[in-house]
């Protein structure tokens, strides 16, 4: 029996495109005080580094993980370029330095409320010994539009014209750190010059720093934001214990984090500051850096903080290799 060619319907359904997943390293590059860390903590949407007024806060390449749907970008929030010959800011340049060469993108901060001065000219030379004087993966942001007029803005971004006059306009953005003003066409911009490649951490996470790093850091910004003069630049945190303590049983259990972490002063005369009258100082920076720990941690926190000396560290290659 003849049954003929069986025909068979096929029906062609167009598979939807599929976005290429984005994964970057971009490097925030500036002089001090430009509002790199606050930047930071406005794109991950938490507190990843310590703000300060106070100059120079920054002693690490400090990371900041940013999750859309494009991909992820891991931004790492770097020292800032300051023109000077001692120990410390050399290892703070050097740090700086090396995390804009490891980097997929630049993101070059300026200050819109400040003409661009030495310090200026000190970024984009590391920026020209990186990728010439056009790179392909610059982004400008023009930060603190919120505390300048028109004017002084633009004396910025023709800083830019003069300075990197192949970077391309739309490379160039007005924002504001603090307000978060411009910072999601700036984003979508980055992430266009982001190239493929997998997430390098979850999607939950919004920084990779340690547990101690975090307490140091956060202890070293309150009591920068409370000391005044030399003090803020001659000090730093040191975690010498930590204990994960548990309590209780069912429904009362619960686990304690213990920390004991010393404020090291570089003098002796300094220690007396720090601790303040009837150890009020003291007493004001525990307090304040136990309401962001918590913040950050699911645990109950217990801080012992104390003073230490450290004489002249800041000259010291072993504690600034272990602190930068």
């Amino acid at each position: 029996m003849n049954l003929g060619t069986t025909r068979v319907k096929t029906e062609i359904t167009a598979k939807p495109k599929v976005r290429p997943n984005k994964s970057a390293f971009a490097a925030i590059i500036g002089r001090p005080s430009v509002g790199k860390s606050t930047l930071l903590n406005r794109l991950c949407g938490a507190k990843a580094a310590i703000v300060s007024p106070v100059p120079q806060t920054t002693r690490n390449s400090i990371r900041g993980i940013v999750n859309r749907p494009e991909g992820q970008i891991v931004f790492v929030d770097t020292p800032g370029m300051h023109i000077s010959g001692k120990k410390l800011n050399l290892r703070l340049l050097e740090t700086a330095a090396r995390a804009l060469d490891e980097a997929d993108i630049a993101l070059y901060v300026l200050d819109a409320s400040r003409p661009p001065g030495p310090e200026e000219d000190a970024v984009i030379k590391v920026l020209e010994r990186r990728d010439g004087a056009a790179s392909q993966k610059t982004v400008a942001a023009i930060n603190k539009i919120d505390a300048a007029d028109s004017a002084a803005a633009a004396i910025s971004d023709n800083y830019l014209k003069e300075r990197l006059p192949l970077l391309p306009s739309e490379r160039v953005f007005y924002i504001s750190a603090l307000r978060n003003e411009g910072i999601d066409a700036m984003l979508a911009c980055m992430f266009r010059l982001a190239p493929e490649g997998p997430a390098l951490y979850g999607k939950d996470c919004y920084t990779d720093q340690e547990p101690a790093f975090r307490i140091a850091e956060i202890v070293r910004e309150k009591a920068m934001n409370r000391l005044r003069e030399e003090l803020p630049h001659s000090i730093y945190v040191d975690v010498a214990d930590m204990e994960l303590r548990s309590s209780g049983t069912g429904k009362t259990a619960c686990q304690t984090l213990w920390v004991r972490a010393f404020i090291m002063a570089e003098r002796e005369s300094q220690k007396g500051m720090i601790v303040g009258k009837g150890g009020s100082m003291i007493r004001s920076i525990r307090l304040a850096a136990l309401r962001d720990l918590k913040k950050v941690f699911d645990w109950k926190i217990e801080l012992d903080l104390r003073v230490k000396t450290a004489q002249d560290w800041r000259g010291n290659d072993a504690i600034l290799k272990k602190l930068v």
